[in-house]
C-alpha cells in the first residue's frame, strides 16, 4: 500500500459531505472547559465505575488511607488544645506558688503530636503515589483503547468529523479525565471526613458554639453557588473564544504565504484583534470571579470564626470550657469551612470527569467497519482481474451518486477513468480499496467478492499514488519504505532511482537520511510527488491506483516519470484517473464518467473518433490551452 491519504482535487460531488471548518490547533474543540456538563452524569459515571473494575483494590486502599490519614490530621487541634491547657495550668500553679509547668507531660504531647502530623503525612502520600499509578494506567488504557478503535471505525466516520474533533478526544479528554478522576476520588474522601470527623471533634468540645459554627455553612453555599453561576457563564465564554483565536491562528500559519499574496496581512490582524479582544473580556471576568470566591469565603469564615471567639471567652469565663478547647474549637472551625469551599470545586472535577468519559464512552461505541471474514481469501497468485457490477454507491445513502457501474478489467491492462470534476473517478477506485462499503452491487478480485479478503489483505495488493501527496516528519528513507517497512536500504535507493528522484537526494546533505519537516515544506511539490512514486514503485503492488500522480511535477520530468510508470505497470492491473487526457492516451481501456454512470468507454483513437462526450472534453482541454 503506497499511499493512504485518500483526499484529492477532484472532488465536488463525489467529496464526502462534512462541511466543517477545522477548530483550534489541529481542527477541534480545547479541552473540558471547567464545569461542563454531561448529558447523562449517573449513566456515565456508572461506566466508568464498571470500567474501574481492574484497579477496585488499589482504589479501595487509596480511600482507606485518605481516611486515615484525615483521621490523623483531625486529632491534632485537640492534641494541641490539651497541650495549651497542660502549659496554662503549669503557669497558674506556678503563680499560686503550689507547682509549675510538667515540661515532661508537655514534651509526650509534643511527641503525640509530631507523630500525628508524620502519620497523616505518611499515609497522604502512599495514597497520592498509587493514586497517581491508578489514573495514569487509566489515562494509558484508555489512550491503547481508543488508538486501537481509530484503525476499525470506517472512513465515512472520518468524513463527518474534523481532525481536531478526533484529535480533542484522543488526547484532551483523556487527561481530563486521568487526571480529574485522581483528585477528585481523593478529594471527596478527604473532604467528607474531614467534615464528619470535624463535626464530631467539635461536639465532643461544646454542643452551642458548634451550633454557631455549622450556621455558617448554608450562608458560605449560598455565595459559593452563586459565584460558580457566574463565573461559569464566563469560562464557557472563554473557552469558545480560546478556539476561535487558536482555529485563526492556525489557519493563517497553514496558509501564511496565501495571506501575504493577498496582501490580507491587515485585515487578519483586525480579525485576531476582535477575537483577542472577546477572549480577554470573557477571561478577565471568568478569573474575576473565580478569584473572588476565596476572599468572600474566608470574609465569611473569618465572621464565623470571630463570633465562636467571643462566644468561647464567655464560657471561659464561666468555667464552662478551657482555653485550650477554645483554641482546638477555633482550629475545627477552620477546617470545618474548608470543606465546603471544596464542595463547588470537587462538583466541577466531577462534571469534568463525567464529560470527558462521556465524550470517550461515545467515541468508544462508534460503529466499527463491518467484520473481516472468517477465512479470508488468499492474495497469493493473484493475477488481477477486476470486475465491477451494478455498482450503486452514496456517501450519503439518500443521494447516490455512483449508478448502475459495471466493467471488467482483464490482468495487466491499464484502465483509465476520465471525466468531469464529481463525475465519480476517485469514488470508484475508494470502493475497490473498501475505504467505503457498497450501497448496492459487488466488486471482486479474479472472481472473489472483495468483502471475502482481508482488508490488510485487500490493500497489500493495491498501491496508491495520489495527487495530494501524504509524506511524514521523518527521513526520506522512512518515508519511501512506508510502502514497505521490511524493504532494504539498497531496495529503498533502487525505488528512488526508478522514480527519478535520487539524483536531487543526493544533492542533499544526508541524501537518504534526509529529515523531511512535519509538512514536508522543505522540498518541493513535485519532489513530494516523486517520493510517493518511489513508494508505490517499493511496494510493488498487484493492482496499481494512480490518481493524478504527475500533476505536480514539470513536462520533463513527467516524461521520465511516464517512462517508469510504463515499466511499474506492465503486467498490472491499472488504473489511471487524469484529468491531463493528453496522459492517457495508450490506455488499453478509457473509461468516460459523468454523473457516477459510465456514459462512453473504448480506446483513446475510437472515442475521438466517436466524436462524444470524451473528444468534447479532449478537444475543450486543447481549446483552453491546458494540454501541453
Amino acid at each position: 500500500m503506497s499511499e493512504h491519504n485518500t483526499n484529492t482535487s477532484d472532488r465536488q460531488e463525489t467529496r464526502p459531505p462534512s462541511g466543517k471548518r477545522r477548530g483550534p490547533m489541529g481542527g477541534g474543540p480545547p479541552g473540558m472547559m471547567p464545569g461542563e456538563k454531561p448529558k447523562n452524569f449517573k449513566g456515565t459515571m456508572k461506566k466508568l465505575i464498571q470500567h474501574l473494575k481492574p484497579f477496585y483494590g488499589k482504589i479501595i486502599i487509596v480511600l482507606a488511607f485518605s481516611i486515615i490519614s484525615t483521621i490523623f490530621a483531625i486529632q491534632t487541634p485537640k492534641i494541641m488544645g490539651e497541650a495549651t491547657d497542660g502549659i496554662v495550668k503549669g503557669m497558674l500553679a506556678k503563680s499560686a506558688g503550689t507547682g509549675g509547668i510538667d515540661f515532661g507531660y508537655i514534651g509526650g504531647i509534643v511527641l503525640i503530636l509530631i507523630g500525628c502530623y508524620l502519620a497523616s503525612a505518611a499515609f497522604m502520600f502512599v495514597q497520592g503515589f498509587i493514586m497517581n499509578g491508578v489514573s495514569q494506567k487509566i489515562s494509558y488504557n484508555f489512550r491503547r483503547e481508543m488508538f486501537a478503535k481509530l484503525n476499525k471505525l470506517p472512513l465515512k466516520y472520518f468524513d463527518t468529523k474534523t481532525h481536531g474533533e478526533i484529535l480533542s478526544r484522543v488526547t484532551n479528554d483523556i487527561d481530563t479525565l486521568g487526571q480529574t478522576l485522581g483528585q477528585s476520588m481523593s478529594q471527596i474522601v478527604t473532604a467528607v471526613t474531614t467534615l464528619i470527623g470535624t463535626l464530631v471533634m467539635m461536639l465532643t468540645i461544646s454542643g452551642s458554639m458548634t451550633i454557631t459554627a455549622v450556621l455558617i455553612v448554608p450562608v458560605s453555599m449560598i455565595f459559593v453557588m452563586a459565584i460558580v453561576k457566574m463565573s461559569q457563564k464566563h469560562y464557557k465564554k472563554q473557552q469558545e473564544f480560546l478556539g476561535h483565536v487558536n482555529g485563526q491562528v492556525e489557519e493563517i500559519y497553514g496558509c501564511h504565504n496565501i495571506v501575504k499574496a493577498f496582501n490580507a496581512e491587515e485585515k487578519e490582524i483586525e480579525k485576531f484583534d476582535e477575537l483577542n479582544e472577546k477572549l480577554y473580556q470573557s477571561s478577565w471576568k471568568a478569573q474575576a470571579y473565580s478569584g473572588a470566591m476565596m476572599p468572600i469565603m474566608n470574609f465569611i469564615g473569618t465572621l464565623g470564626y470571630v463570633v465562636v471567639v467571643i462566644q468561647g471567652c464567655f464560657l471561659a469565663i464561666r468555667g464552662t470550657i478551657s482555653i485550650g478547647n477554645i483554641q482546638s474549637f477555633t482550629q475545627y472551625v477552620r477546617n470545618f469551612t474548608q470543606p465546603i469551599t471544596q464542595t463547588a470545586q470537587i462538583a466541577n472535577i466531577l462534571q469534568s470527569t463525567a464529560a470527558a468519559a462521556e465524550r470517550v464512552f461515545e467515541f468508544l461505541a462508534e460503529i466499527e467497519e463491518q467484520p473481516e471474514a472468517e477465512n479470508p481469501v488468499s492474495t497469493e497468485n493473484i493475477a488481477g482481474t477486476v470486475e465491477f457490477k451494478s455498482i450503486h454507491f452514496g456517501y450519503d445513502p439518500e443521494k447516490i451518486i455512483i449508478n448502475d457501474f459495471s466493467a471488467t478489467i482483464s490482468p495487466g491492462q491499464r484502465i483509465a477513468i476520465v471525466g468531469p470534476t464529481g463525475a465519480g473517478k476517485t469514488t470508484i477506485v475508494k470502493l475497490l480499496m473498501r475505504f467505503y462499503e457498497l450501497n448496492g452491487g459487488a466488486i471482486s478480485i479474479d472472481g472473489s467478492n472483495i468483502n471475502l479478503f482481508s482488508r490488510n489483505g485487500l490493500r497489500s495488493m493495491v498501491g496508491m499514488v495520489l495527487q495530494d501527496t501524504w509524506l511524514f516528519n521523518g527521513s526520506i528513507m522512512e518515508n519511501i519504505r512506508y510502502g514497505r517497512l521490511d524493504a532494504t536500504d539498497e531496495e529503498v535507493v533502487a525505488a528512488g532511482k526508478s522514480a527519478h528522484i535520487d539524483h536531487f537526494v543526493r544533492t542533499l546533505p544526508n541524501t537518504y537520511h534526509a529529515e523531511l519537516n512535519e509538512e514536508a515544506s522543505n522540498i518541493s511539490q513535485g519532489q513530494k510527488q516523486l517520493l510517493t512514486i518511489a513508494r508505490a514503485i517499493l511496494a510493488d503492488p498487484k493492482i496499481l491506483i494512480l490518481d493524478e500522480a504527475t500533476s505536480s511535477v514539470d513536462t520533463r520530468t513527467e516524461v521520465r516519470i511516464q517512462k517508469a510508470m510504463n515499466n511499474l505497470m506492465r503486467g498490472r492491473t491499472s488504473f489511471i484517473i487524469a484529468h491531463r487526457l493528453s496522459t492517457i492516451r495508450d490506455a488499453d481501456l478509457i473509461i468516460v464518467m459523468n454523473d457516477g454512470d459510465i456514459v462512453e468507454q473504448g480506446t483513446h483513437n475510437a472515442l475521438l473518433e466517436a466524436d462524444g462526450f470524451y473528444a468534447e472534453l479532449y478537444n475543450s482541454q486543447f481549446e483552453s490551452g491546458l494540454v501541453s
